[in-house]
């Protein structure tokens, strides 16, 4: 009985510190959630973060963008563009990579991915390079021309981008991943499948991660904040909503497009 008490109270106390999480000092940090496609939404939002860091004192200005920058939205092409040229001036940028980025170089490396990609949004990605060979049939010529077609419209410095994309990073008590961690893994053995992919068993878990950690991949109406974890992605293709969490000292809060 006692042994429990004690771990209970220690969980406690754990979640305690989490709920005081902080980034460096002199850091003012924005986290962006998943994009997909909607660069007109992407440049509405780091309009406002540029606003907002203009009003701030911070000696250091990051953006941490989450990663699933393509896919669903029509405007894929137009957000690697941005993405690529590089975060605004004073800014420094952290790009994380997401499973839809993960899917579209899987396409590269087998043409007959597409028989998945094509239903969550790899049609649009493809449209947006002026790919219309893949269509929804499944015919798997189509997909090795669509493939084939891709390969030679897609920019070298496109491509690049997306082979070098990050998995995970750190500021503070904050851990970044796309989609989250796998509970009773420590944060520094996670899989980069878990990192991009998993859902239920992390959003169900109430563990302790050591870190909060922020995510995007799974959409919801409105940001969830819970004792450890934080997500961020409101489905910006559907809903006209992306948004920013912004972190400095113990502070958070909420930057998004207008919707």
């Amino acid at each position: 009985m006692f042994h429990y008490v004690k771990n209970l109270i220690q969980s406690l106390f754990r979640d305690d510190q989490l709920s005081e999480a902080k980034v460096p000092d002199g850091v003012r940090l924005y986290a962006v959630g998943d994009i997909h496609g909607r660069d007109d939404l992407l440049e509405q939002l780091l309009t406002k973060i540029e606003k907002d860091a203009a009003s701030k004192t911070a000696a250091t200005n990051v953006i941490v963008f989450l990663g699933d920058y393509v896919d669903r939205g029509l405007q894929s092409r137009e957000v690697l563009n941005r993405l690529i040229a590089g975060p605004p001036t004073g800014f420094e940028a952290v790009y994380l990579k997401g499973n839809h980025e993960e899917a579209l170089l899987q396409f590269l490396v087998d043409a007959q991915f597409a028989k998945t990609w094509k239903y969550y949004g790899g049609l649009e990605t493809l449209h947006s390079y002026n790919v219309t060979e893949l269509t929804l049939s499944d015919d798997p010529v189509a997909f090795e021309r669509a493939r084939d077609k891709f390969e030679t419209v897609l920019p070298s410095d496109h491509r690049a981008f997306l082979e070098k994309l990050s998995i995970s990073t750190t500021f503070g008590d904050y851990f970044f991943a796309h989609a989250g961690v796998r509970p009773g893994i420590g944060l520094g053995r996670q899989s980069e499948h878990d990192l991009m992919w998993i859902r239920d068993d992390f959003l169900s878990s109430r563990a302790n991660f050591g870190k909060i950690v922020v995510h995007g991949h799974t959409p919801r109406e409105a940001v969830e904040f819970r004792p450890n974890r934080i997500g961020i992605d409101t489905g910006a293709y559907m809903t006209n909503v992306l948004t920013a969490l912004v972190l400095e000292g113990s502070e958070r809060v909420l930057l998004q497009t207008d919707g």
